[in-house]
């Protein structure tokens, strides 16, 4: 059985892996759905305004260390991409698995700015307009009242990789390709050519862990 450590995209909580959390324990999997830094209700405007990458791999570590955990599976999705990756190269040799659901792949030096496309940068501006540190929520995407605005210096930090993330036994892509505008398909393109990587395509919009819970813990589960 593995161990699961989930990772959620901007704007999201660990809830939004509430259906499939418990489809994953009910195969004997132990499962922790992380809610980042920033992210959290009761986490004040300081709190949002510092919290970056390294931030966000610092929760992801953390967890490890509390459960010590030492051989994990890291789920990101969307933003949560980075989080894995940064995670993952300094965890140390505890990670064995990474999957990037439907999220950036970064290489060293990168940034979820730099990774996605220009009509998400600009969304990124206009969602920093108001505070100037936290992005607000996409008005598209309105059905969850408990997402919360997304600190900006997370979008913005360049990643540092040493090497050993390229290292993890088992990588995996997982492409949905149900909705328009995705900023993936070009990395799509360039992992499904690279040997070391596994890519899965799902038919789904973006949140396939909420659209298809079932499919989406069955890869998981594979």
């Amino acid at each position: 059985m593995s161990t699961f450590v989930l990772v959620p995209g901007a704007w999201h909580g660990g809830w939004v892996f509430e259906e499939v959390v418990p489809l994953l324990e009910r195969s004997g999997h132990t499962v922790h759905a992380l809610t980042l830094t920033g992210l959290r209700p009761d986490d004040d405007t300081a709190t949002v305004a510092g919290a970056n990458l390294d931030t966000h791999a610092d929760d992801v570590l953390a967890l490890l260390d509390r459960a010590n955990i030492t051989d994990a599976t890291l789920v990101g999705h969307s933003y949560g991409g980075m989080v894995i990756a940064a995670a993952a190269d300094r965890a140390g040799g505890r990670v064995s698995r990474v999957v990037h659901l439907d999220a950036y792949v970064p290489r060293d030096g990168d940034s979820c700015w730099s990774s996605t496309t220009e009509a998400y940068r600009q969304a990124f501006v206009a969602g920093a307009a108001d505070t100037g540190y936290a992005v607000r929520p996409p008005e598209r995407d309105g059905r969850d009242s408990r997402r919360r605005p997304h600190p900006l210096a997370s979008l913005l930090q360049k990643i540092q990789l040493t090497g050993a993330f390229n290292k993890i036994p088992r990588r995996e892509f997982v492409y949905c390709s149900n909705w328009e505008g995705t900023p993936f398909t070009e990395l799509r393109t360039r992992l499904e050519t690279d040997p070391d990587w596994l890519v899965h395509d799902l038919p789904t919009a973006h949140n396939a862990m909420r659209e298809d819970p079932e499919g989406v813990a069955k890869l998981l589960d594979s």
